[in-house]
């Protein structure tokens, strides 16, 4: 028997531009380029799936072509001999040609000449070139040229869903329009209208589950509504709803959110094993978690971010995350949006999901008793008081006591001349001050207190570093001079380096080797 039931999405595909929803951006530039008479010789559509790229090209071409004018109209008339053919498919001059299965470069050069005739019917030519993205290679650089230059009477308008795909040579030829999802509230409104048309009852909430499923997509939202309407004959409810999407109440979610974050795994996982007898997805419960999850970041107090009552929630449920977020911290929430995000992929490779999902409860719960890092860095610097505060305690215990021996005083040293000045530095195991001091510093006098020197160098830091040392090591102040002009002094390095040449064991060890040098001493 002949089937002529046609699916809502075909029923109520859009015929002009007034009845593309979603796509307000998208519909005034067309309309004012025609109006315009700045028609764009090639067009590239891009989007998600179903939200309109195929008919806008449709609309487009019936604007072009349209007989209701003597020249191209942005509100085709739809009655006409030209508009009814390329709303059915048939027009002559309008062709549609799936790319998946015309990927060649030999099918891309059959429309290429088949493009150098004029129209038949039409005022112009279009091609329609859906899913571009599957074009091969040489078929895209075989459209190059002629999508640069194309006949006068030739529109090119390309649509795909994969546009990182589509190399930048054709899109640079071609005006691009990015097709945004279609917002809940405007699905909404579309849903409710179809309803009222095919005379079915929708209600509210089964209307708000229908337009968050579809994700943006006008063509999937009506492929559920159809399935809604023919799984309950036309009384489409919540119950039917969820039940078909196989999804959890989110009054449901919210009171297992609730529980979990109250930190007990048994009531928890009572209550998953009650939603998974129920039928229910877990995939799907574990997207309403961390669709919960993000909208009670957003409400939490600590954060302030914008505007929450477009959320999916209604008064009373909102009431209830706000509560929830007066005993749950912000570090929390986030913890378990990791946790969440990271057993996505766990949950689509998992051979059982229902032990994955109890797996991952576990899990969150566990993680979200743990302290937060601030926290962590708290305790630990409190741990390090406490044990500073008994050592020093430990070492008074110990010290004997004032009355029972005399305070000695730090002993001091003696330093008379450079060389004693170094081997101090080295003993002391000031290793850097030493390097500098032994390598770039030209001692041009030298007596206890005070020190005339140049710096090969010039490090600002090198005289209060030494001066410290000095004021330490010794108890007395040292004055640093620093002269402003070499005064051709051996550094430390250099003195011992001549006295190491001038050994005879050593002049006997270098001429063995021919060329030999010294590069160091240590």
């Amino acid at each position: 028997m002949e089937n002529n039931y046609t699916v809502l999405a075909r029923k109520y595909r859009s015929q002009d531009f007034k009845s593309l929803i979603g796509q307000d951006v998208l519909v005034k530039t067309l309309t004012t380029a025609i109006n315009t008479s700045r028609i764009a010789h090639a067009y590239i559509f891009t989007g998600i799936r179903g939200t309109g790229k195929t008919s806008t090209a449709r609309i487009l071409a019936k604007a072009l072509n349209c007989q209701s004018s003597d020249k191209a109209t942005p509100s085709p008339c739809g009655t006409c001999e030209n508009c009814r053919a390329i709303a059915a498919g048939q027009h002559i001059d309008v062709m549609e040609i799936d790319a998946a299965s015309h990927t060649g470069v030999d099918n891309m050069r059959d429309i290429l000449d088949a493009a150098q005739y004029r129209p038949t019917n039409g005022r112009y030519k279009v091609y329609i070139i859906d899913e571009v993205h599957m074009l091969s290679t040489s078929a895209f650089n075989a459209l190059l040229k002629t999508l640069e230059e194309p006949p006068a009477h030739v529109i090119f308008i390309l649509a795909t869903t994969e546009i990182r795909k589509v190399p930048v040579t054709i899109l640079s030829r071609c005006q691009r329009f990015d097709l945004v999802r279609v917002p809940v509230e405007t699905l909404k409104k579309h849903f409710a209208w179809i309803a009222e048309q095919e005379k079915i009852t929708l209600s509210d909430e089964a209307n708000e589950l229908l337009a968050r499923a579809a994700d943006g997509s006008v063509r999937d939202g009506l492929s559920l509504l159809d399935q809604a309407i023919a799984q309950t004959g036309g009384n489409v409810d919540a119950a039917a709803v969820l039940d078909m999407l196989k999804r959890a109440d989110r009054g449901v979610v919210v009171d297992m959110m609730k529980t979990l974050l109250s930190g007990d795994t048994a009531a928890t996982l009572d209550k998953v094993d009650a939603i998974y007898n129920n039928g229910a997805d877990l995939s799907m419960l574990l997207t309403d978690m961390m669709e919960w999850t993000h909208w009670a970041t957003r409400m939490h107090p600590a954060l302030h971010a914008g505007d929450v009552t477009n959320s999916p929630y209604t008064a009373d449920q909102r009431e209830q995350i706000q509560d929830i977020n007066t005993r749950v911290s912000l570090n929390t929430l986030s913890r378990i949006w990791q946790v969440m995000v990271a057993a996505v992929p766990e949950m689509q490779a998992a051979g059982n999901q229902k032990q994955c999902f109890d797996m991952l409860i576990i899990r969150m719960m566990h993680i979200a008793d743990m302290p937060s890092v601030p926290e962590i860095i708290k305790q630990q610097e409190s741990e390090n008081r406490v044990r500073d505060v008994k050592n020093i305690l430990a070492d008074r215990m110990a010290r004997p006591s004032t009355d029972s021996a005399p305070i000695q005083k730090p002993q001091t040293r003696t330093i008379t001349n450079a060389n004693e000045l170094a081997c101090a530095l080295q003993e002391t195991k000031e290793i850097l001050l030493y390097s500098y001091y032994s390598n770039n510093i030209e001692i041009a006098e030298f007596a206890v207190g005070k020190i005339k020197y140049f710096d090969r160098k010039g490090d600002a830091d090198f005289a209060h570093k030494l001066a410290s040392w000095l004021m330490d090591k010794t108890g007395m102040a040292w004055t640093l001079e620093k002269s402003q002009e070499s005064t051709h002094e051996h550094t430390i390095s250099e003195q011992k380096q001549e006295e190491l040449e001038a050994d005879p064991l050593v002049a006997s060890a270098m001429s063995l080797f021919e060329n030999a040098e010294i590069v160091g001493v240590k």
